[in-house]
């Protein structure tokens, strides 16, 4: 340092000279800014020299005793100058550990021999760094540490070791600090590799790997093994960074894959891995955080292990990694492994990684592995190792809890979305087909979940039927869940499925899909009691998400594949696989079905309020508070490209509804095209025993669920084309074959004609008319008998579930059919014309009682006592009649009246029997049924005229009917009657040598008879009450003014009870001030009563036996079944008043007979005696 005097006096007088000496030198000092090889860095203290001599520096830092003999210090080398230094550098450190560091290590490159102890001394010191300091030479510091790992020899793994873990202290920190950008960019950046190690060193990546599995076996230091795991991607991204350098560097990135890195390295790696799997598998619960970064960074170093190393190497790293889990494994553990999988999948060369180039096979032994290769077998697995993985794990996944199901779901359905989408390979068709194959063995997983991907519901209410479906249907199956009027508990569903569509469920005409035991009950409107039944849902319920991403991954597949891959499959699959696949593309049919735009509204605001409320929540939190859990961000991420939810709810409800729109009609089209196919190919097994077998069922049953699903109007059109082609192709299965295919087909064409679009009604119209005129065809130009017969009972049946709405609609379609008939040139010279006019004609006839049914829907006395009377109208057609015996069953079962729809059941059991008695076929006919009921006379009725060829009753039919009538007689507590009909079944058991059936049906008659032991034991089966029920008022009731009825009310139903349900039924018809309760139980003279206002007259009534009855009628069960005749009594005096003195006081017993013995229907009308 010199310093001045500088002067401030200015004279103007002086010379020049004087004025120019402002400044005059006064001393010097010095101060040598390195000290020990470091820079000084504190306050000094300095004297002042007047002088400057040669060699000065020799006087270090002023500080000698003896000061040089040429110097001349100012004021006797006093401490003059006091100065304070600050080093702001990169290079030189004030740090001591981190200087010492550097020097040794300056001092190890220049080639002096340093003890290994001491590096190791000084690089333990480095851990008392302070963070500031780590920040501030990070780069630096960093490289030499990088440096110190290479330098060493592999005898010296201990200055490994203890570098690396100075890597993870200066790693942790920079994390505490929020800093990690700071150490990407150093690897992006700043880190190269050792150039060419000598044989003696190690490369980075090398020596990383020894060190990093030294430290995880050193279980003593958790700490620092926490901080490594937690921190590891730093670690394994540099190995990655350094094999790509060490490749590229040493230009071994053209050897074969195999040569590129010594088996050290490879051994060095599978005990790194090795040695992390147990901190995964076993420490989860402790180290949560650290695991799962652990198991994250491990799954992105194998996946760059594929790029770089040999693959069946890599290969080998995800077997150990996958080995080291098992199927008990916790919920955490398996979201780790799908992690690892989701990563790994998403290699960029994912599908050549599982399409191995086939060397040495022929190419027809290649294209006999495309075929074959349709199942998760071992050589599969072998071929096509990450695809048969993940398949295999989500296998195992189904079967685990909601949240693995998720994961495991959308890892694979995200996966299939990024092959599709993926532009290397969407130039070529064939090249999307040949990925889709490797997906093949996901219909095997389908198969084995096919029950769990048909229960769930679009509308999420768990409905197994289709939303076409009438609620008769539901209820029949399943009673609502409301107060009982049976006589027991129900514990078995009265449904029944049989052949040839002969069946009191017609199965044909519905849902052919599965029922779910826990649809709800629909029959709000109904006024009366129905059963309790114990519903149970199922475990482990799928979810709408993840039946739906299951489905479009198979349609996916199925879209993509060839028409020769599909039918290769078919071919060489089991006939049930074939059934399996055909089910899952009905399941998509109503899986993917058009719920609606407000449905659609409804399940949006549910979904936004369970997961996007919380996280609008969460962005206001605290960062570290606000940590959502592993599974929640997981989901939420996958998520995303399901669910975009905007600020605006309309715009996201209309956006969503024409994504679901759109779903729907691209999944039907697909399934079209599919079916269309499978039809082409398998006709001859479609049309063996002209139809009647499970195949054309089930293809029947994917043509119907189009029309019972409701398509948009583009699919519609290729659906009606699709079912005329369908009944070219096979018109023997429609018209000579059993007649359940024509009788579904015509219900839902029929259904389709009062739709509410012009465009529907037009084409299902064409459809009805083209279906009459190939029938027609087909009997060589004679008739269309079965198609006539069919659609009056389709007519029939939708009368009585109440299902045909829109009556001028359907007007119309009529007239388009005969609009149709009329202008057909072909057929001008036929009867067809005019048989198509007469057939409209009784259509128009049938629908008179439309507006009956509906006015009476709520009603079910009125409802079952309508059906009746048409079914009597019917008695000379035994299938017409059939149709609306099965429609009072449903009824009667929904209102859970089970004595009355048993003997539904008998009656159609009885016509059935009379039919196959006059064809000499069975060897009983109605009189075997006389001792159940003795109104059985009524199926004498039938006629055999041309009507009756059409008839496919057998004797199979009849025994599941009369099994039928037992299961019902059963619910109904009607024990005494079941050996009656066990009587008919025995010999055909018998016959046929069913003796696991014999012995089935012994067992229950042998329950039967203890039941009737144990209730006349104890008296507790209630067989009903009786009522007479008289209407008054002719402006209310109309035809029914002045008539009687005879109730049977279930248990022990009071007075007052069935009254208020009277009151409470008509009340909401005519309005409850509209209508009164008559007290007394005195006949009513209709001329006295008010005109304005509607009567119901409700007396009690017991049955009513003479003495010789009595005399044979023992039981209880014999005093309520098969009786005509009630009584009840009224009090009178002979002057007129209703009571009086105990002398005066009379009793008037009034004797009541009813048309029809008490078993058909509940209400019965009856004459006075």
């Amino acid at each position: 340092f010199t310093f001045y005097h500088i002067s401030c006096e200015y004279n103007t007088k002086a010379s020049t000279k004087k004025r120019d000496s402002v400044e005059t030198l006064v001393g010097y000092t010095w101060l040598p800014l390195m000290k020990d090889g470091r820079v000084v860095s504190l306050e000094q203290q300095l004297p002042v020299s007047a002088n400057l001599p040669a060699g000065y520096l020799n006087d270090k830092n002023g500080e000698s005793k003896k000061p040089l003999p040429d110097i001349k210090w100012v004021d006797n080398a006093k401490p003059l100058f006091k100065l304070r230094s600050h080093v702001v550098s990169t290079i030189y450190t004030q740090d001591t550990h981190l200087h010492n560091f550097f020097q040794h290590c300056q001092m190890i490159q220049s080639g002096s021999q340093e003890s290994p102890a001491d590096l190791v001394k000084y690089l333990k010191c480095l851990h008392a760094m302070e963070t500031q300091v780590i920040i501030k030479f990070l780069p630096t510091i960093l490289i030499q540490l990088f440096q110190v790992l290479t330098m060493v020899t592999k005898e010296h793994l201990e200055i490994a070791v203890n570098s690396t873990r100075v890597i993870i202290h200066i790693v942790s920190k920079c994390h505490e600090e929020g800093l990690e950008h700071y150490l990407r960019s150093f690897l992006k950046y700043v880190f190269v590799t050792n150039k060419s190690p000598s044989s003696n060193s190690w490369t980075t990546h090398e020596v990383l790997a020894t060190a990093v599995t030294a430290i995880l076996k050193q279980s003593a230091d958790f700490l620092t093994i926490n901080k490594l795991l937690k921190y590891s991607w730093f670690f394994l991204e540099t190995m990655v960074k350094s094999m790509a350098q060490y490749l590229l560097g040493g230009n071994k990135i053209k050897m074969p894959r195999a040569q590129r890195f010594p088996d050290t390295y490879h051994q060095a790696l599978q005990s790194l891995l090795l040695a992390i799997i147990p901190h995964i598998t076993i420490r989860y619960g402790e180290i949560h955080e650290e695991a799962r970064n652990v198991n994250v960074a491990l799954a992105s170093f194998i996946k760059r292990c594929f790029t770089f190393m040999d693959r069946g190497f890599a290969f080998s790293l995800v077997n150990d990694y996958i080995c080291g889990f098992s199927l008990k494994d916790p919920k955490v553990l398996t979201e780790f492994k799908f992690d690892f999988l989701m990563t790994v999948c998403n290699h960029e060369h994912y599908i050549p990684l599982n399409l191995p180039m086939t060397f040495g096979r022929t190419k027809l032994q290649r294209v006999q592995d495309l075929n074959l290769e349709y199942n998760l077998t071992e050589e599969y697995c072998r071929n096509h190792f990450l695809v048969g993985l993940l398949l295999r794990e989500v296998a195992v996944a189904l079967q685990d809890c909601p949240e693995i199901r998720h994961l495991s779901v959308a890892v694979l359905k995200n996966l299939m979305i990024k092959h599709a989408f993926d532009d290397r390979y969407t130039v070529y068709k064939n090249q999307q087909a040949r990925i889709s194959l490797l997906y093949m063995p996901l219909f095997e997983l389908l198969y084995e979940n096919i029950t769990q991907l048909s229960m769930s519901d679009p509308l999420g209410v768990h409905s197994g039927l289709p939303m076409s479906a009438s609620r008769d249907d539901l209820m029949f199956t399943y009673p609502s869940n409301q107060n009982s009027r049976s006589n027991t508990m129900i514990d078995k569903d009265l449904g029944f499925s049989a052949q040839n569509g002969h069946v009191v469920k017609r199965e044909d005409s519905r849902g052919s899909l599965f029922i779910d035991h826990s649809a709800p009950d629909t029959t709000d409107g109904m006024h009366r009691r129905s059963s309790t039944i114990s519903r149970v849902p199922p475990l482990n319920r799928f979810s709408q998400y993840e039946v739906k991403s299951l489905l479009m991954c198979f349609l996916h597949i199925v879209k993509t594949i060839s028409e020769d891959t599909l039918l290769a499959y078919w071919n060489k699959v089991s006939a049930q696989e074939v059934m399996n696949f055909l089910s899952l593309l009905e399941i998509c049919l109503v899986q993917f079905r058009y719920i609606g735009k407000r449905n659609i509204a409804r399940s949006q605001d549910g979904l936004v309020s369970k997961h996007f409320a919380p996280d609008r929540k969460s962005q206001t939190m605290p960062a570290m508070r606000s940590r959502p859990g592993l599974m929640q961000t997981k989901l939420q991420q996958l998520n995303t490209m399901d669910n975009s939810f905007t600020l605006n709810p309309d715009a996201d409800v209309t956006h969503q509804s024409l994504l679901e729109g759109n779903i729907a009609t691209e999944s039907s089209l697909i399934v079209l095209d599919i079916i269309a196919l499978f039809t082409q190919s398998f006709k001859t097994q479609l049309l063996d025993n002209d139809g009647h077998n499970p195949l054309m069922k089930k293809v029947f049953d994917i043509y119907l669920t189009f029309l019972k699903m409701g398509q948009s109007e583009a699919a519609l059109k290729h659906v009606f084309a699709s079912l005329r082609a369908f009944i070219s192709k096979f018109p023997s299965a429609v018209f000579k074959g059993r007649v359940n295919l024509c009788a579904a087909f015509c219900y839902e064409v029929l259904k389709c004609c009062t739709s509410k679009l012009s465009s529907n009604r037009g084409e299902a119209a064409a459809l009805l008319y083209f279906l009459m005129r190939n029938n027609f065809e087909f009997t060589k130009r004679k008739t269309f008998l079965r198609t006539h017969l069919q659609i009056i009972i389709a007519v029939s049946q939708l009368i009585a579930d109440v299902a045909l709405t829109g009556g001028s609609r359907f007007q119309e379609s009529l007239s388009i059919i005969n609009n149709f008939a009329n202008s057909d040139k072909a057929m001008k010279a036929t009867v067809f014309p005019s048989d198509v006019k007469d057939l409209t004609k009784k259509i128009r006839t049938v629908l008179m009682a439309t507006a009956q049914m509906k006015e009476h829907e709520r009603d079910p006395e009125m409802l079952v006592d309508l059906q009746y009377s048409l079914a009597k109208s019917y008695a000379s057609t035994p299938e017409l009649r059939k149709t609306w015996l099965e429609s009072m069953a449903k009824v009667h079962v929904k209102n859970g009246d089970f004595s009355e729809a048993a003997m539904c059941y008998v009656h159609v059991a009885a016509l059935v029997a009379e039919y196959l008695h006059r064809k000499k076929t069975f060897s009983s006919g109605l009189s075997a049924f006389k001792k159940i009921t003795l109104n059985i006379d009524e199926e004498s009725a039938m006629k055999e005229d041309v009507g009756m060829q059409e008839v496919y009753y057998t004797e199979e039919i009849l025994v599941e009917l009369l099994e039928l009538c037992v299961d019902g007689l059963w619910k109904a507590e009607r024990y005494e009657l079941i050996a009656e009909v066990s009587k008919l079944i025995l010999p055909v058991y018998e016959k046929r040598r069913e003796f696991e059936k014999l012995s089935h049906l012994y067992s229950t008659l042998h329950r039967a008879y203890s039941k009737v032991i144990e209730v006349m034991h104890t008296g507790r089966r209630l067989l009903g009450t009786f009522f007479r029920v008289a209407f008054y008022g002719q402006s209310f009731f109309e035809e029914e003014d002045g008539k009687e009825y005879i109730y049977k009310e279930p248990k022990l139903t009071g007075l007052s009870e069935i009254s208020q349900r009277l009151l409470g039924l008509y009340g909401d018809k005519f309005g409850a001030e509209n209508v009164k309760i008559i007290q007394d139980s005195n006949k009513v003279d209709s001329k006295q009563i008010d005109a304005k206002y509607a009567y119901i007259q409700v007396t009690f009534v017991k049955p009513y036996f003479d003495e010789k009855e009595l005399s044979d009628k023992k039981t209880d069960f014999e005093k309520k079944h098969n009786i005509n005749r009630f009584v009840f009594e009224t009090p009178y005096t002979l002057l007129g008043k209703k009571h009086g003195g105990v002398e005066e006081q009379c009793k008037r017993r009034t004797v009541l007979t009813s048309e029809y013995l008490l078993q058909v229907n509940s209400d019965i009308t009856f004459k006075h005696i």
